[in-house]
């Protein structure tokens, strides 16, 4: 009997985290490199993402020179006591708007007395509040003023865990495109 040599390649689901986890590696370094020459510093205030964020920032290199901190609040108390959400708002929104992640990002900021700041706040799991949909504000500020606000949806059966790491990654992205244009500006000046 002649064995036929069989060809075995990884299942798509590894090498999709393996490129996941490259991508996450490369704009860690990114930022982290972007954040270091520019002695600029980083706070963030999360709900949805559960402090994925303030985790990634601090796995970059010598996080401890730019990421200054974070607060990861998911009750409405926390967020008005913390952050200065607008009471009415967040339980007319159930703490889950644009304006909402604005604010966060705002007084994040202003606490950590940082120069840039994210905020973030949604849904991981589709629940009666959401409509049964999946989806996420944040905002980016940069020196007190919001330069980045957008909605950030997903597929309802996306898992919780998922849910997070995608809004995690997507955020970073767009803060690593918004270093770019600034990283710009600075140069042509």
């Amino acid at each position: 009997m002649i064995l036929k040599s069989l060809q075995i390649s990884e299942p798509e689901p590894v090498q999709s985290l393996i490129c996941f986890m490259i991508e996450l590696e490369n704009l860690f370094e990114h930022i982290g490199e972007y954040l270091l020459s520019s002695g600029e510093t980083v706070s963030t205030a999360e709900s949805v993402t559960s402090g994925f964020l303030q985790f990634s920032f601090s796995q970059m290199k010598e996080a401890s020179r730019f990421f200054k901190g974070g607060i990861t609040a998911y009750t409405l108390r926390e967020k008005v006591g913390l952050l200065s959400v607008n009471e009415d708002e967040a339980r007319k929104y159930n703490c889950v708007s644009r304006q909402i992640a604005k604010t966060m990002a705002l007084k994040v900021a202003a606490l950590y007395k940082t120069d840039w700041s994210i905020g973030i706040t949604g849904y991981a799991l589709p629940v009666n509040e959401s409509k049964g949909k999946l989806y996420c504000y944040f905002a980016i500020v940069y020196k007190g003023e919001v330069i980045l606000s957008e909605k950030l949806d997903l597929h309802s059966r996306t898992k919780p865990g998922n849910a997070k790491l995608f809004y995690t990654e997507f955020v970073l992205g767009c803060f690593k495109l918004e270093l770019d244009k600034y990283q710009k500006k600075n140069v042509s000046m």
